[in-house]
């Protein structure tokens, strides 16, 4: 700062702005990081027992590795009780934060003098770009002259509740009358930003830039290419003005973002390596950046624990910082225009989410968000299209017995359905709305794809494809074990036994599932009652595999082949029966929609798949007498005999609630294609 001190006292302090505001931008950055080793030392004190956030690396990136007091300070704080010292310092707005007998929690901290020194030293260079440009009686003057007072008045090693406070929240009343230090950071931080903008040399595709070296600017272009591709998504929403500059060593580029004050932006490429420093008030969003950023090589710091919930009245930001280390200068220009392409998806962004989750869990929100990222949709044309209220106005158009009133969309189309529609809404209302369409087409177009996606919906056949399923796995696992021999039977029937338990419970858990939803939505009715004549199928074979397990426990005496191949015929077509329940159910799925190809052909395949389980049913009739005839002859041992004719039976009731379910799913279907009909 000596040389532009000497500059200014020649009198040319116009050629001095650029630098100073060079040094605000670099100082608005210790200052962020001052305030966040700050946070650090009150979650340290709070939390004795955790280790203390390092923060060297980001120390280290504002050169700042050698102030070993600042490292070590979150370390040193500790909470204690007692009288504050308040030393003059005034507390803008608010007594103190104390109980009633004025005495309350206080946050010691050994280096508190040096830190506030800090703190001051650095605003004073921060402002003076601002104080610059402006009359010595304008607000910036007094605010930035009020402040420099307070800090100077604040001595020792405590600070009360109040005084942490009055440095830390960015949370800004309608009547400006709880001001914070922070507060003025940002404050000043978005004028340097329009200065910055005034003082520019030239643009470089819309960029505002001064003092840039000849290598800088293609890095510059390559990241407003990515800005511009994505941009025209955020519509006529403010922000992602962008500012560049040289500091020394690093090129350094900054952007808006939008109009949250704590939602800053500011990327230093120095060589091949790009660090980018981002803050945020939402957690989550500030997660969701994370995760569109990790793909172009971000390796972030951990900075979970610099938000404080109970500093900033519940709004503490998060800032964290990534690097990212490229090979050549191609990377370098890829990695910037990735950056660039991403900032758009962050404007609105918790809106849209607070408004999807009417919609999706709040999973399901961010998936939706991601997804609209990554195919850059974006989500604002979405908002400016009418946002949730389009999506509940094509549930209402769709028609009663679909919807009703508290139902969330996941919980009717199912969960990737209903992600796949809202991302195909978002989709539609970014096309319409960038050519210039009216967003009454919009919603017109959200009704109809609703509508398809519930008259293609799926969700009740995907239960009855998992109970089938489970059915044909207990038929098969029956027909092998009777497949073995004697001794081979032994070996396996307790375990088929008990496969077929585990089986037969997750069927259960279908059917109660479908019992749930039917009680919610009338349509599920026949399913449901479908589903519980199915899951007599499941109950029948499972007991066949437990009747195996008593055989095969020294109930085999006097079992011939005869025998064994006249049980194994029974089990087997019970078998073949579940497959043509489970072809049936594969072409029922999509009977009866419109516009869907080869129809009458599709019709015959089922009504020949239901036939063909009729035709087992009868077959298991006579394989039951045959089988009878073979036990009667071959056994005479009482409990072999009983036990083997018990199973003949349990598997030709199989057979017979086969056919009980294949008429019910006829009813099912018939019913389906009269409604669209």
């Amino acid at each position: 700062m000596q040389k532009s001190q000497a500059v200014a006292m020649l009198g040319q302090r116009g050629l001095m702005m650029p630098v100073w505001v060079n040094a605000a931008l670099a100082a608005n950055d210790r200052l962020k990081l001052y305030l966040s080793v700050l946070q650090a030392a009150v979650a340290h004190a709070d939390h004795p027992e955790r280790d203390a956030l390092d923060l060297g690396r980001e120390l280290a990136a504002l050169g700042l590795g050698a102030a070993t007091w600042l490292h070590d300070l979150p370390a040193g704080a500790s909470r204690v009780r007692g009288s504050a010292h308040h030393d003059g310092a005034h507390d803008h707005g608010h007594d103190h934060a104390h109980g009633k007998d004025g005495r309350g929690d206080i946050l010691l901290i050994p280096e508190l003098d040096r830190l506030v020194a800090a703190l001051n030293d650095d605003l004073a260079i921060m402002a003076r770009p601002v104080l610059e440009s402006s009359t010595t009686d304008a607000e910036p003057h007094l605010r930035v002259h009020q402040w420099q007072e307070w800090l100077d008045a604040l001595h020792g090693e405590q600070l009360d509740r109040q005084q942490l406070h009055s440095l830390t929240h960015g949370h800004r009343h309608e009547d400006h009358s709880d001001d914070s230090l922070h507060l003025l950071i940002m404050d000043l931080h978005k004028a340097i930003n329009r200065l910055a903008a005034e003082l520019a040399s030239e643009v470089i595709a819309g960029a505002h830039v001064w003092q840039l070296a000849d290598d800088d600017r293609p890095l510059v272009e390559a990241f407003m290419r990515g800005l511009h591709r994505t941009a025209p998504l955020k519509f006529d929403h403010p922000g992602l003005d962008t500012a560049a500059t040289r500091d020394g060593e690093r090129l350094l580029l900054q952007n808006d973002i939008g109009t949250n004050d704590a939602h800053v932006l500011v990327i230093n490429v120095q060589g091949l390596e790009v660090t980018l420093t981002y803050s945020d008030l939402h957690r989550t969003r500030f997660a969701f950046f994370q995760a569109l950023l990790n793909p172009l090589g971000a390796s972030w710091s951990d900075m979970s624990s610099r938000v404080a919930p109970d500093l900033n009245e519940g709004q503490a930001y998060t800032v964290g910082n990534a690097r990212f280390e490229c090979e050549d200068r191609i990377r370098l220009a890829r990695t910037l225009e990735g950056i660039g392409a991403a900032i758009v998806f962050l404007i609105d962004w918790n809106r849209a989410r607070k408004r999807l989750v009417n919609f999706v869990d709040k999973e399901g929100a961010i998936a939706v968000l991601t997804a609209a990222a990554d195919n850059e949709v974006g989500h604002m044309a979405w908002l400016k299209a009418g946002g949730e209220r389009l999506i509940f106005s094509a549930m209402q158009a769709v028609g009663s017995g679909t919807f009703r009133i508290g139902d969330r969309l996941d919980e009717v189309l199912g969960e990737t359905q209903a992600r796949t529609f809202l991302l195909d809404v978002m989709r539609l209302s970014t096309q319409a709305l960038m050519n210039g369409q009216p967003i009454a087409l919009v919603a017109d177009e959200t009704r109809m794809l609703l509508a398809r996606q519930v008259q293609r919906r799926t969700t009740e056949f995907d239960l009855l494809d998992e109970h089938a399923a489970y059915c044909q796995t207990l038929a098969q696992a029956v027909s092998d074990a009777l497949d073995h021999g004697h001794d081979g039977l032994r070996e396996v029937a307790d375990d088929v036994a008990a496969r077929a338990k585990a089986w037969e419970r997750r069927a259960d858990h279908i059917v109660m599932q479908a019992r749930d939803e039917a009680t919610r939505l009338p349509r599920w009715q026949p399913v449901a009652r479908l589903l519980t004549i199915s899951d007599d199928v499941a109950d029948a074979l499972e007991e066949a595999a437990f009747m195996l397990s008593l055989i095969a426990d020294h109930h085999q005496k006097g079992w011939t082949q005869e025998v064994r191949q006249a049980l194994s015929r029974l089990a087997q077509t019970v078998l073949q029966a579940t497959q043509d329940h489970i072809r049936a159910l594969a072409i029922a799925r999509h009977l009866g929609e419109q516009g869907e190809p080869g129809s009458s052909e599709d019709s015959d395949a089922f009504l020949a798949a239901t036939w063909a389980v009729l035709r087992a049913e009868r077959q298991c009739d006579d394989l039951l007498r045959q089988a009878r005839r073979a036990i009667l002859h071959a056994l005479e041992d009482a409990p072999s005999l009983m036990l083997a004719n018990d199973l003949a039976l349990t598997l030709e009731l199989a057979s017979d609630r086969l056919l009980s379910a294949s008429y019910a799913l006829r009813e099912v279907v018939f019913n389906k294609a009269a409604t669209v009909a």
